[in-house]
């Protein structure tokens, strides 16, 4: 179920999440979100992080742009038990090349993150992958 609401932006640069967004999300008072920006789209996607206990990173993909390439990495993530919190991907050359960011929750993962590169690199559908730790 998608819900759109229009919200005001305070001179703070704040906004206040409209209670029916909270409840359907169960945001709740002193919650860690998570803000995704496009620059390109201008566009901003918030969602929920799942605990206080993660550990967060940024992995910027560049993949080939054939079907089930993200499926590929995807399944990479999978198989160290690290849970993907957000992916956007975006065609950048039709046939040739997207590009991908994901947020990663590497708190139960099977191997560090500098393992993580090399392994996603081993994948012929990956060209570049770039890591960066998020911060709370």
């Amino acid at each position: 179920m998608k819900i759109a609401e229009i919200v005001r932006v305070d001179s703070k640069g704040r906004i206040t999440i409209p209670m029916v967004v909270r409840e359907a999300l169960d945001i709740v008072e002193g919650m860690n979100l998570i803000l995704v920006a496009d620059t390109e789209k201008r566009e901003i996607v918030v969602s929920p992080l799942p605990s206080e206990s993660t550990s967060l990173y940024e992995l910027y993909l560049e993949i080939k742009d054939v079907p089930g390439a993200l499926a590929k990495v995807s399944e990479r993530l999978a198989e160290n038990n690290i849970d993907q919190i957000t992916t956007q991907c975006t065609v950048l050359k039709r046939g040739e090349l997207a590009e991908c960011v994901i947020v990663i929750d590497m708190s139960k993962a099977k191997l560090d993150i500098d393992s993580l590169r090399h392994a996603l690199m081993e994948l012929p559908e990956v060209q570049l992958v770039n890591v960066r730790l998020l911060k709370r």
